[in-house]
């Protein structure tokens, strides 16, 4: 039998099974739905039946689809071995990557990308720039950092390039017994009289008073803290309130240790961007750390969108 197999194809089926839908696996794979559909369907006419169950979530895959994943897991890790090596012969093997960041929740999604980097590029330095900074890009032209994850993209910074994470909803996180905890979504005049908790940083890079309160012209008193779990236990004692990514407080929310409430009636949301040097926007290591920090985001965050 002739066939059309082809590696996209292995890497479809296993963007599916990891992503969970269709639709979530078109968006890590930077496919529409229908070219992603278009696929599947493609190989159901090569193999002559269905890959997996259309309606079940997550998919079930059938016997074709579970050997066809069968030969994926076994075949795509020597592809991207081969391609790394590739990539290694052509750029030399040195390097570093200095990393700095401006968001106190960063650290619990961007280790486990950092592992599986070192693990594939065990030759690139990589470190973390110590503290937390402000205005991290500024360390870039300096030559004190190479990477930098950033909430907001800045085209005007010489010899920075930014590469899109990922979009995310940002909540109210407030206390079981808060006054405010039954609203459907907390409007700028909610926040008057109340104490804003917060990480170290200035008002601008704080998304609530960014595009909530500064624009209603609102000023509240804030108090701040820059440990997470410090946060939340001022917030579940009924010290303040917060407005944090709902990712990074997600556990805390299913415990029932905290309560949130939308932030706007279409809510509120910030993202995140990578900028690096110019000059290392190009190499094949940067390019693979950036794959690897959107997909592993993506894959283990609740509720986020690539950019």
């Amino acid at each position: 039998m002739s066939s059309l197999l082809e590696l996209r194809h292995l890497r479809t089926l296993t963007a599916l099974r990891d992503a969970g839908n269709l639709s979530r696996a078109a968006e890590l794979l930077n496919l529409t739905q229908s070219a992603l559909s278009h696929q599947i369907k493609l190989l159901e006419s090569i193999y002559g039946g269905a890959l997996y169950e259309r309606k079940s979530v997550p998919p079930r895959f059938t016997a074709i689809g579970a050997r066809l994943l069968e030969l994926s897991d076994r075949l795509l890790p020597h592809v991207d071995t081969a391609e790394l090596d590739l990539a290694r012969l052509a750029a030399g093997t040195a390097g570093q990557l200095r990393i700095a960041v401006e968001c106190h929740t960063c650290f619990d999604w961007l280790m486990p990308a950092m592992d599986e980097f070192r693990a594939r590029w065990p030759e690139v330095e990589m470190d973390i720039v110590s503290g937390f900074n402000p205005d991290p890009v500024g360390l870039i032209p300096q030559d004190r950092a190479d990477f930098a994850v950033v909430s907001r993209h800045d085209p005007s910074v010489p010899g920075v390039d930014f590469h899109p994470l990922f979009r995310f909803e940002i909540v109210a996180i407030l206390s079981r017994s808060h006054v405010l905890v039954d609203k459907p979504w907390l409007e700028a005049a909610d926040f008057a009289g109340q104490t804003l908790i917060t990480y170290p940083v200035p008002d601008e890079m704080l998304d609530v008073v960014r595009q909530l309160l500064g624009p209603a012209g609102m000023t509240v008193q804030r108090r701040s803290t820059e440990l997470t779990a410090a946060l939340l236990q001022l917030v579940a004692s009924g010290r303040g309130i917060a407005a944090l990514p709902l990712w990074a407080v997600k556990s805390y929310l299913d415990r029932g240790y905290v309560r949130h409430c939308t932030i706007g009636k279409d809510g509120l949301y910030g993202s995140l961007y990578g900028a690096c040097a110019g000059h290392l926007s190009g190499t094949p290591y940067m390019a693979d750390f950036v794959r690897l920090v959107r997909e592993s985001c993506f894959l283990t965050l609740p509720g986020i969108t690539l950019l």
